[in-house]
């Protein structure tokens, strides 16, 4: 196999210039990144937004935040989807949150966990005087149940995240300990996102896996509406434990899933913070009078999974699909071989977005030239690997892909260069939410969807190509893959799970299972009318503490 770090690569493919319709531009900006700062940037410059200042937003008004596409299910053991996280920012606090700067921060717990000399116990303080938005007190206990139902839920997505969990329990009101059967270095980072957020064990009880209908947590708001495919409204929760330092009556989250129609929306003043804006409309946004444009690199990625063994869905044993890309390794590895990852950013994303050939940030600890190592585009070379391995050409592959302009241009542009490595790529646009179920079911050959990234790239990884992993879509399940994702999950030393990460990338690549594209650019349009707006790194925006400016 050639491989070699991912670099600039390849010519114009003009088919897929055509195609798209539109012209390629040079890369633009770098990687470099600038700490924080409201206002508008350059591309390439990473622009987090501020904090609001309590003396320069009133009280009172409601917030209208645009989102690309619906939330799925309102329930952190369950939610599998970016937009949902948005929402849940607002709504569900976790024990620990990230920094602009993707620092483990904490948040429901008072300080970070300590971890016995065995790694087998870990002990986190949490916070006291505190209570659910529907009254029930938080302490210990609760923070226990939350995460026993995380464990136990059969529909769970959380369960491969938590890892090897024996017994959660409450020390006393202010301490939980979690027992381990073996050392698990993700934890922590796992409690970051939708594992640590904490529901009300009342209303889990009550509600089991209808949760979502009415979902109840300690946050600066509470859920108030749902209407489906239309929008998602919380209120101010008088019982937070902060709420003097909220400053909006509510938040309402409204589906928009158009780009160009957020981008008319946020001009128009319709809506106050826009999500995903398109590579086209960003820096345009970014020079307007009146907007600004944060940005940052996301921690994870856009690619093309492809179902190798999800025949009876997602989490269940794995079976033999009948498709020539499902069933042999060969014709995956010519389809990443037909992709010039560096002409799709410059055809589709006008150079915003940076290419990608691994689940492993380049901006982590745990990189290295293994970790981002990338196959040569070569459709010449993808046409041989093909009849050396006695498949005839063109090859039929059906993609399903999100029915937004942003998805279908990106579909239109693989469609046209894989081509030339001979493929017929068939695109079937889908509703997001479709396009879940799908996924889950095994029902498609190829489809296209990213991961907004975590801070720890275990949850980029063991989660989508672990054996039995619960986002594990593609059905992939090898030995030696699994072999090492585990030894790295127990292995607390930073050098040695660096090297871990680059031996799975170096086994991925021999089967692509995912073939990963690009790295996506947080995109966020705000009205300079809303202070205290930010999006860090994980892509979570956060408008929980925004308020109108005076």
């Amino acid at each position: 196999m050639s491989r070699r770090p991912l670099a600039l690569v390849s010519v114009v493919t003009a088919a897929a210039l055509a195609l798209v319709g539109c012209s390629a531009v040079g890369q633009q900006g770098g990687g470099g990144a600038s700490s924080g700062g409201g206002g508008s940037s350059a591309a390439g410059e990473d622009v987090f937004g501020d904090p609001a200042d309590p003396g320069a937003v009133k009280a009172g008004g409601t917030l209208t935040m645009a989102l690309s596409a619906e939330p799925d299910q309102l329930d952190p053991a369950l939610s599998r989807s970016l937009y949902s996280r948005y929402v849940f920012h607002a709504m569900c606090q976790k024990l620990y949150d990230t920094d602009e700067k993707a620092q483990i921060v904490p948040q429901l717990a008072t300080d970070l966990p300590t971890t016995s000399e065995d790694g087998k116990t870990v002990t986190i303080p949490v916070r006291t005087g505190v209570t659910f938005a529907d009254g029930t007190p938080f302490d210990a206990s609760a923070v226990a149940a939350s995460i026993q139902r995380e464990l136990t839920l059969p529909t769970s997505a959380r369960k491969s995240e938590l890892g090897p969990i024996e017994k959660v329990e409450a020390k006393d009101a202010s301490t939980v300990a979690i027992s381990l059967s073996a050392p698990f270095a993700p934890l922590t980072a796992a409690l970051t996102d939708r594992a640590g957020m904490i529901v009300s064990p009342k209303a889990a009880k009550a509600l089991g896996e209808d949760f979502a209908s009415a979902p109840v947590c300690v946050g600066p708001f509470k859920f108030s509406k749902r209407t489906p495919q239309t929008s998602i409204e919380l209120v101010k929760d008088p019982k937070y434990y902060d709420a003097d330092k909220v400053h909006l009556e509510g938040i309402t989250y409204r589906i928009i899933t158009d780009a160009s129609i957020r981008a008319a929306n946020l001009r128009s003043g319709d809506v106050q913070v826009a999500d995903s804006l398109s590579a086209q409309d960003a820096p345009a946004i970014g020079s307007e009078e009146g907007l600004q444009l944060l940005q940052s690199n996301s921690l994870g990625y856009q690619g093309l999974t492809i179902n190798v063994g999800n025949t009876q869905g997602v989490g269940k044993p794995v079976g033999t699909v009948d498709t020539l890309v499902g069933s042999k390794p060969e014709v995956r590895r010519a389809l990443a071989m037909s992709i010039d990852r560096e002409q799709l950013i410059k055809v589709v994303f006008n150079g915003l977005n940076s290419a990608a050939c691994s689940p492993v940030s380049p901006t982590t600890e745990f990189t290295s030239d293994a970790a981002q190592a990338c196959e040569e585009h070569d459709p010449a070379g993808a046409k041989k690997v093909l009849a050396d391995a006695g498949v005839k050409t063109p090859v039929s592959v059906e993609m399903i892909t999100s029915n937004n302009p942003d998805s279908l241009r990106l579909a239109q542009a693989l469609q046209a260069m894989v081509k030339e490595g001979g493929f017929d790529l068939k695109i079937q646009p889908v509703e997001y939410a479709s396009l879940l179920d799908q996924q889950d079911r095994g029902d498609f050959s190829l489809l296209q969807l990213g991961w907004s990234g975590r801070i720890d790239p275990d949850a980029n990884i063991t989660n989508f190509v672990g054996t039995g992993g619960s986002q594990n879509v593609s059905g992939y399940s090898n030995a030696t893959v699994d072999g090492l994702l585990e030894k790295a999950r127990t292995e607390n030393d930073t050098a040695a799970r660096r090297d871990l990460y680059g031996q799975v990338v170096g086994e991925l690549e021999k089967d692509n299972p995912i073939i990963y594209l690009y790295r996506q650019r947080n995109l966020t349009g705000v009205s300079d009318t809303v202070k205290g707006v930010q999006v860090f790194p994980d892509g979570v925006i956060r408008v929980g503490f925004s308020g109108f400016a005076k």
